[in-house]
């Protein structure tokens, strides 16, 4: 019986397939050609000094979109919202290489792809911070390839090259192709030979970049299916150099977009669509989705957060584009960003951190080095200073158009406040409609939605009372003179989360609102909630009274063990001890002879518990300076 059923099945696929070719043959190919850590140096883009005639050229067959953004201004998450078409933020998948379930009923798009009659491959890099719903590529591998289709089957193929990836431009012995002494170093970085070098090479790894696209658009030529297939060009994130990498700004997030539709699909361009031309509408990473599916002839989803900017399907620009910042591999942050393509503004919810926080990985970038040295010798200028400085400002507002490099704040500029309320109010708009997930911490986010996705166990106010806990966030990072009162009775609020943000303001705060909050901040050392616990520890012993640093470092200690709590709260409470420094060092053998792996947690995060113990470690060994906390 069993076998019949099989043989029926096999009849059925045979009768059906031709039929789903047939019709998917009506539909164009689709082409990807991606690459890492690549911000808009590009010729066509005005930046002349490296050499890419590949890209340039089908620049001028195509168009350039000016205001294209990744969601995010790192790999994974950026990825992730390309797979998903919907926000990480929205997901509780914003953290880098973190791993959630998507909402329950949906797909990533080339799954739709798929079941429509194309024949999807990826070569090769995945890194979603999302656990895959199923088979999602006909083939992902160093060899995938489109050639590997069926006769006559449309393909939405993925090329991605890693020349112009951060550790390419750090890699020695390099031999130099373009001067450094050419290099424009932008007003934020030292100039310095080591950062002219990293900048030098950055720019040489993108010829090689240009050179790798134009081998794959050979092979289209090659093959006669130039004229039968769209051809997208961009990168994952801004440049691979520190304060474009892992920062939320447009340096960060401004990628190279370059799209191509032969004259026979160019009735599914966008309205503007012109050869040669320049694009001024917004594009975000979360519209790519719904773009793809669009040419292809699909109805996006109503899951989809983003915007089909092309194809049957194809929506009115957006106004703004959204980006954020949350855990950059073993630092914890929370910064959210919005553009309107031509001002930027940045909300910083954890103030008390630097934008140069101790990334190991970033740390191996020469300019990152000497940057830090010359910094902690007093011999950089403010916009130079800006990177390594606590606190940080809760809110930035920068003009593109006069300041490119983004290190003039005009938040404070009287002339500007206009400007400022309405990117604000965007961000709070966005937020309030994705139910921003990242204004609880990672920890919570797994307690709360158990084994279901976050998206769908946050998504009611008995599990996320999303309004309390925002307003809990806007009021602890802001700047306001009479918070204190508020965050007494955030931490005595019945939800963690409040608490939570409560204590964090207590930290953020300093002297005073620790000495005011000292009762409640006592009482949250021994909250239910870890996250709470974490948070109140921290303030109590960086700025408590020596009575209380005892009280805070144990709990600091025991939060520190992923066996008793979790790797995200493990991760959180190894960043408060290495904050402290000095204060911490009662307990530092004590939490380095603990376990650094929980067998219920992903193993990249228990990676990052073990690469935080080995910071502490070399601490140990050789102490780093403590970073000046300038005011």
């Amino acid at each position: 019986m069993r076998n019949s059923v099989k043989s029926l099945a096999f009849c059925l696929l045979a009768v059906v397939y031709p039929a789903v070719v047939a019709c998917a043959a009506d539909r164009p190919n689709i082409l990807w050609l991606t690459s890492e850590d690549h911000g808009p140096q590009m010729g066509c883009y005005g930046d002349r000094l490296a050499s890419t005639p590949k890209i340039d050229a089908l620049a001028a067959r195509g168009m350039v979109f000016k205001h294209a953004w990744s969601c995010a201004p790192v790999c994974a998450p950026a990825r992730t919202t390309i797979i998903s078409g919907m926000y990480p933020t929205s997901l509780g998948a914003e953290h880098m290489r973190s791993e959630v379930l998507m909402p329950k009923g949906t797909r990533m798009f080339p799954q739709l792809l798929r079941e429509a009659g194309y024949y999807c491959s990826n070569c090769s890099k995945e890194d979603y911070n999302l656990t895959k719903p199923g088979m999602v590529w006909d083939e992902s591998s160093a060899k995938a390839h489109w050639r590997k289709r069926r006769t006559g089957q449309p393909f939405f193929a993925v090329f991605n090259a890693t020349a112009s990836h951060e550790s390419q431009i750090r890699k020695r012995p390099h031999e130099p192709i373009l001067d450094p002494k050419k290099v424009r170093v932008p007003a934020y970085h030292p100039d310095t030979p080591e950062t002219r070098q990293d900048w030098a090479q950055y720019y040489d790894q993108i010829q090689v970049v240009d050179a790798e696209a134009g081998e794959r658009l050979q092979e289209l030529e090659d093959a006669g299916l130039t004229d039968e297939t769209i051809i997208f060009y961009f990168a994952d994130h801004g440049s691979g150099m520190p304060r474009s990498k892992r920062w939320p700004c447009n340096s960060g997030l401004q990628v190279p977009m370059v799209v191509y539709f032969p004259q026979k699909w160019r009735h599914l361009a966008p309205r503007e669509y012109a050869s040669g031309a320049q694009s001024e509408r917004l594009v975000s990473f979360v519209d790519l989705a719904p773009t793809v599916l669009s040419l292809a002839g699909i109805e996006p989803p109503s899951a989809l957060q983003g915007q089909a900017f092309a194809g049957t399907f194809q929506q009115p620009p957006r106004h703004f584009l959204f980006g954020f910042r949350g855990r950059m591999d073993e630092r914890i942050d929370l910064v959210r960003s919005v553009t309107d393509g031509r001002y930027v503004y940045l909300r910083n919810y954890m103030t008390h951190r630097s934008q140069a926080q101790h990334v190991g990985y970033q740390f191996e970038t020469p300019t990152t080095q000497v940057w830090r040295r010359l910094f902690d010798e007093g011999k950089l200028n403010d916009f130079q200073s800006i990177f390594w400085r606590v606190p940080k400002a809760p809110e930035e507002l920068y003009d593109l158009q006069t300041d490119p490099d983004e290190v003039r704040n005009l938040a404070d500029d009287q002339r500007h406040q206009d400007i400022l309320q309405r990117l604000r109010q965007a961000h709070r708009d966005h937020a309030r409609r994705i139910r921003d997930t990242g204004y609880l911490t990672e920890a919570e986010v797994h307690a709360r939605s158990g084994k279901r996705p976050p998206r769908d166990a946050l998504g009611m106010d008995d599990a996320y009372p999303f309004d309390r806990i925002f307003t809990a966030a806007e009021l602890a990072s802001s700047r306001n003179p009479h918070v204190i009162p508020r965050l007494r009775e955030f931490l005595q609020e019945d939800d963690s989360g409040v608490r939570y943000w409560g204590a964090m303001g207590a930290l953020m705060r300093g002297g005073e609102a620790a000495a005011e909050l000292r009762p409640q901040l006592a009482k949250a050392l021994a909250d239910v909630s870890p996250s709470v616990r974490v948070a109140a520890a921290e303030a109590l012993a960086a700025h408590g009274k020596n009575d209380d640093l005892a009280q805070a470092l144990d709990t600091l200690k025991q939060c520190a063990d992923p066996t008793k709590t979790s790797a995200y709260t493990s991760i959180a409470a190894l960043n408060a001890i290495d904050e402290l420094g000095s204060k911490a060092a009662p307990i530092l053998g004590a939490v380095l002879a603990q376990p650094v792996t929980a067998s219920d947690t992903v193993a990249r995060a228990n990676g990052y518990v073990e690469r935080l113990h080995q910071t502490l470690r070399e601490k140990v060994v050789a102490p780093r300076t403590s970073e000046p906390r300038v005011p």
